[in-house]
């Protein structure tokens, strides 16, 4: 059995940043009222943009909930377990996919911009985008973490209907909203079990 001395010292991270990204980060359900701040976000995304996607797609868009007005239209969406800790959050953040990240290749695929033919296939183009998005909320996720903030990640609200309210045009679909802040009193329910190594690798 692989001891955690063993794990720790597998890193060229140190245990600490290890601990803050990993072994101690939890899901907070509870926030402070302490503020979340635009500079923070976006201290967030310039550390998180280098995160890996197919052909550099790129296809994450990040809608901050600030306003009083939104954040009760975005609560009508969410599901009842999911909505008191959404309402009280110092900041909610709604993730979603850009399903036209293939207008997008001049840009940031700029060697080979004719990738973008690759994609014109409606279910090609979904699909890459909702792997590649979900590959990036992961990369924000550990971003929040990485400033010393914890992450409320959540799918249970009603994707059809938050799309229809906050992209009409159809372009962009949610995947998941997060609330982000300091944790509060309460914030982490009990550790739940992960699988061993042996459960989830195989060597073929």
């Amino acid at each position: 059995m692989t001891s955690v001395q063993e794990t720790t010292e597998a890193f060229a991270l140190a245990p600490d940043a290890q601990d803050l990204l990993f072994r101690e980060a939890r899901t907070a359900n509870t926030f402070t009222d302490e503020p979340v701040t635009d500079e923070q976000v976006r201290a967030i995304y310039e550390l998180i943009k280098w995160g890996p996607t197919s052909a550099n797609q790129q296809p994450l868009r990040i809608v901050l909930v600030r306003s009083a007005q939104a954040r009760a239209r975005l609560l009508t969406h969410m599901s009842s377990g999911n909505r008191g800790k959404t309402e009280s959050a110092p900041l909610v953040a709604i993730l979603a996919e850009d399903l036209d990240f293939p207008s997008h290749f001049d840009t940031v695929f700029p060697h080979k911009p004719q990738i973008a033919d690759a994609f014109a296939d409606e279910a090609v183009r979904d699909r890459s985008a909702r792997i590649n998005a979900s590959l990036q909320i992961a990369y924000f996720l550990l971003g929040i973490r990485a400033a010393g903030l914890a992450a409320g990640p959540m799918t249970g609200f009603d994707h059809e209907g938050l799309d229809r309210d906050f992209f009409p045009d159809g372009t962009l679909r949610s995947l998941v909203v997060v609330n982000i802040g300091k944790p509060g009193p309460g914030a982490w329910f009990g550790r739940l079990p992960r699988h061993d190594y042996d459960t989830v690798v195989r060597t073929v």
